[in-house]
C-alpha cells in the first residue's frame, strides 16, 4: 500500500507520543507497526523530507555504493546504512551481495532488458545529426559530386572491357568458323 507523505508525518507523531495510529483495513498489524518504526528512522536519520515520494529513483554511482558497502562490511547493519542514505535495505543487500560476489565491477550497473535477436540492427533514436557548417557543406557538395564522376567513369570503363570482351569473343568465333571451313575443304581434297 502506497501512504501520503501526510499520513506517514501523522503516524510518526503519534508515534513519538507513544501511540499507534489506527491500521489501515486488510493490513496486518504487526507490519504495519513496523512499517511505522522504519519511517521514525528514516525520519530520524535523514530528516522529515526523506519520508516524500520521489518522481524518480536515484541512480547511485558505483563508488557511493561501494562506501556503503564497506559500512556494512566494517559491522555497521544494513537497516542503519539503508535508511541513513534513504534506500531500501534490499538493494543495499544485493550491492553486498554482488560485492562479495564480484568485487567492485559487481556494483557497476549493467545494461537492461533481453538482448536483440538483430545485432545489427540500428537502434532508432530522435537525436538528430548536427548541421554542418558552412565550409563542411562546401566539402560536402564537392565530395558528392566528384562521387558522381568517379561512378560515371566507372561506368565507361566497365562499357570499355564489355566491348573488348565482345570484339574478342567475335573474333575468336569467326577463327574457329575459318579454321572449320579449312579443315573441311581438306577432307573434301
Amino acid at each position: 500500500m502506497r501512504y501520503s507523505y501526510d499520513y506517514k508525518r501523522k503516524a510518526v507523531e503519534l508515534y513519538r507520543q507513544g501511540l499507534w495510529p489506527d491500521t489501515p483495513n486488510g493490513i496486518n498489524a504487526e507490519n504495519f507497526h513496523g512499517t511505522v518504526r522504519k519511517w521514525v528512522r528514516i525520519e530520524d536519520a535523514c530528516g522529515p523530507d526523506a519520508l516524500r515520494h520521489n518522481n524518480f529513483n536515484k541512480v547511485w554511482t558505483p563508488e557511493e555504493k561501494l562506501s556503503m558497502v564497506y559500512q556494512v562490511l566494517a559491522g555497521n547493519s544494513i537497516k542503519s546504512i539503508a535508511y541513513g542514505n534513504g534506500i531500501d535495505t534490499g538493494a543495499l543487500r544485493q550491492w553486498v551481495r554482488k560485492f562479495k560476489i564480484y568485487g567492485y565491477n559487481g556494483l557497476i550497473d549493467k545494461k537492461k532488458g533481453r538482448k536483440s535477436n538483430n545485432p545489427d540492427m540500428k537502434k532508432i533514436g530522435t537525436r538528430k545529426p548536427p548541421k554542418p557548417n558552412e565550409s563542411e557543406y562546401e566539402e560536402l557538395v564537392r565530395l558528392r559530386a566528384e562521387n558522381e564522376y568517379m561512378k560515371a567513369e566507372i561506368a565507361v570503363i566497365k562499357k570499355e572491357i564489355a566491348l573488348r570482351e565482345e570484339k574478342e569473343a567475335a573474333r575468336l568465333k569467326a577463327k574457329k568458323q575459318r579454321s572449320s571451313k579449312n579443315s573441311g575443304q581438306k577432307d573434301s581434297n
